[in-house]
């Protein structure tokens, strides 16, 4: 009977990892691994999970297919970590089921909108060092925002010192497109590439005309020198 009872108190699962704790809550099975001093994320995190707490440990970097055998995945929590680089496939196959992503209160500074394309889940990005720039911009744009942490989206480093240590929602209600920045020295650069082009095309047929006519001009003296014949 003692062993019986001892059976029951084991977390469900032999699976899980054993820096975490496995339960459930409202029938679905969660896994917490809050403040466990976790440099990356665990290989071991069963199949079956419904709730995942990553929160407040010591993970860098969300690689590719970090989640991709969690499919029944639908709350994420990854805020309080160290997290500086985000893969492109990081959350290929929980994108679709995913309800809901913490990422607040790291060390991102830009994400690729391709890591978040296929995701549904509101998103919470609030309290990172941020440079706003383009591609930030589009992840606003294309992604779901948790509404009460958008404000709190700020600019750590900008292309304009004006725009540092402003909530980006704020810089871009003021009707600036970082994109458009973009765009503009783009198209300058092309500009500039092509008139280059076009200079050494010009130049190259100049000294062309200039060597052609030099040549004629011998030819005609050289004709000029010889004796003339009856």
């Amino acid at each position: 009977q003692a062993f019986f009872y001892l059976l029951l108190c084991v977390p469900w699962g032999s699976s899980c990892p054993p820096s975490c704790q496995c339960t459930e809550r409202a029938g679905a099975k969660a896994v917490l691994c809050s403040s466990r001093h976790l440099e990356e994320i665990p290989k071991d995190i069963p199949k079956d999970a419904v709730f995942l707490k990553l929160d407040a440990n010591s993970i860098t970097r969300i690689p590719s297919n970090a989640f991709r055998h969690l499919s029944h995945l639908e709350e994420l929590d990854l805020s309080r970590n160290a997290i500086e680089k985000i893969d492109r496939a990081a959350f290929k196959g929980v994108a679709a089921g995913l309800r809901t992503l913490d990422l607040s209160s790291n060390r991102i500074r830009s994400i690729p909108k391709e890591a978040l394309l296929a995701l549904n889940a509101k998103l919470r990005l609030a309290n990172n060092p941020w440079h706003c720039e383009c591609a930030l911009q589009e992840v606003l744009w294309e992604a779901r925002l948790d509404p009460d942490s958008v404000q709190d989206i700020t600019c750590h480093t900008a292309p304009r010192e004006e725009y540092v240590g402003k909530p980006l929602l704020q810089v871009l209600d003021a009707g600036v497109n970082f994109c458009s920045v973009r765009q503009r020295t783009t198209d300058v650069a092309m500009f500039i590439t092509m008139f280059g082009w076009f200079a050494m095309v010009i130049v190259y047929v100049i000294c062309y005309v200039r060597h052609n006519r030099e040549d004629t001009c011998k030819h005609v003296d050289y004709l000029k020198s010889l004796p003339s014949t009856q």
